[in-house]
């Protein structure tokens, strides 16, 4: 118990920075991005100065200039942004720990899907986070990176070739959250090991009184613009967790494929906007579209989903929820580090299981999120007998 509840309390003061950390990176960096593209070139400016904004806020003006490379002597002082990122990368790390790794019998492995031991499922999820790291890295110092285009696409068909491999290897909530955490932490590399390094070369060339060299900035940019079309779609996969629908259904690596490209579409969409090229409304039709093929990808069931079960007595479904379901949501649950029912959810009698049919449909019916993992071994046919008693209305006794 002990054990549980220090595990629990864990998990919430590292969600908690997580998400404060992370609003703190995304905000930082969206405003960094706007105030980028907005700004204007005109007569008057400072030397070295590529343009200037003037922004209103908090009932203050600010009048914001760029230097092209760096100004001609080191300002005395100076802030940077960068402990936003690691905050967040940290953070995340140490919940990937504890919720997936710590429980992966329940979260990452499914042994529907491929039998594999924690240690297995832990080690793949690394080596697979590293490689995928690697090999974006590389790509990047080729001079292949200097082909947008092509360097977006081949991109793109990697990270979902990723997930269409993660999602028949790990279970579904642990696909979404790998290739989650391969976008997050490609993009807080590119922090670490990129920008913020390049932004020191070019501070320290300034203190000794040297030219610095542009192609930091250039590199950094590049690296800058690939994290900004990277940020939606890791948003979502990272709360894609509480949606069932998303990850625990037969085409959940196909609606990833479609999250990776609505993020980029809708960024394009703010990016041309701030930068005084109009407004593409077309992106907002596009997202619409896409986001209907999400709903209709979402409907299609578990991957081994059967139908045409006979009509059941509640006493079948009874013991199908009692086996498979009552293991974790009982007053008194069997697993060691599950010391309550999850969400207070209650299955271990016929009126709680009326009373939250909904519920079991959505996770172990409409998706094959529970039982987590599928520990408890539920079958196709019995999911398909929960299936025909809910298009009953899910009566009782």
């Amino acid at each position: 118990m002990l054990n549980s509840v220090v595990t629990e309390w864990a998990s919430l003061i590292f969600r908690w920075l997580h998400v404060i950390a992370a609003m703190g990176w995304i905000g930082s960096s969206f405003y960094f991005i706007h105030l980028d593209l907005s700004l204007k070139k005109h007569a008057g400016l400072p030397d070295g100065v590529s343009g200037d904004a003037w922004q209103v806020h908090g009932g203050g003006f600010y009048n914001i200039v760029k230097y092209v490379v760096a100004p001609k002597q080191m300002p005395d002082e100076l802030t940077w942004f960068y402990w936003e990122a690691y905050a967040t990368w940290l953070s995340g790390a140490a919940l990937v720990i504890l919720v997936y790794y710590l429980d992966a019998e329940l979260f990452l492995v499914d042994k529907s899907v491929m039998d594999l031991t924690p240690l297995q499922a832990g080690l793949f999820s690394l080596v697979s986070l590293g490689l995928a790291w690697l090999l974006y890295e590389i790509a990047c110092r080729t001079a292949f990176a200097k082909h947008e285009l092509a360097f977006v696409i081949i991109g793109y068909v990697f990270l979902v070739a990723l997930t269409y491999a993660f999602t028949h290897v790990l279970s579904g909530r642990g696909a979404f959250n790998q290739i989650g955490a391969i976008i997050g932490t490609i993009m807080v590399a590119n922090v670490f090991l990129n920008i913020i390094p390049g932004q020191r070369k070019t501070v320290a060339a300034l203190v000794a009184g040297k030219t610095p060299d542009p192609k930091f900035g250039i590199e950094g940019k590049q690296r800058s613009v690939h994290n900004n079309y990277l940020t939606l779609p890791v948003i979502l996969l990272m709360i894609s967790n509480h949606y069932p629908l998303l990850y625990a259904t037969r085409y959940n690596w196909v609606i990833v494929a479609i999250v990776l490209a609505l993020g980029p579409v809708i960024r394009h969409f703010y990016n041309s906007r701030h930068s005084g090229h109009g407004s593409p409304w077309w992106t907002w039709g596009v997202a619409a579209a896409g986001m209907i093929a999400i709903a209709l990808l979402s409907a299609a069931g578990p991957r081994d989903a059967k139908t045409g079960a006979a009509t059941p007595t509640f006493k079948a479904v009874e013991n199908i929820v009692s086996s498979r379901c009552s293991p974790c949501h009982a007053a008194d649950p069997v697993w060691a580090n599950i010391p309550t029912a999850p969400r207070g959810i209650l299955l271990d009698d016929p009126e709680h299981i009326v009373r939250n049919a909904r519920l079991i449909g959505r996770n172990a019916v409409w998706s094959n999120a529970m039982p987590p993992g599928n520990i408890t071994e539920m079958t196709p046919t019995e999911r398909a007998t929960l299936a025909a008693w809910l298009d009953q209305g899910a009566p009782g006794k």
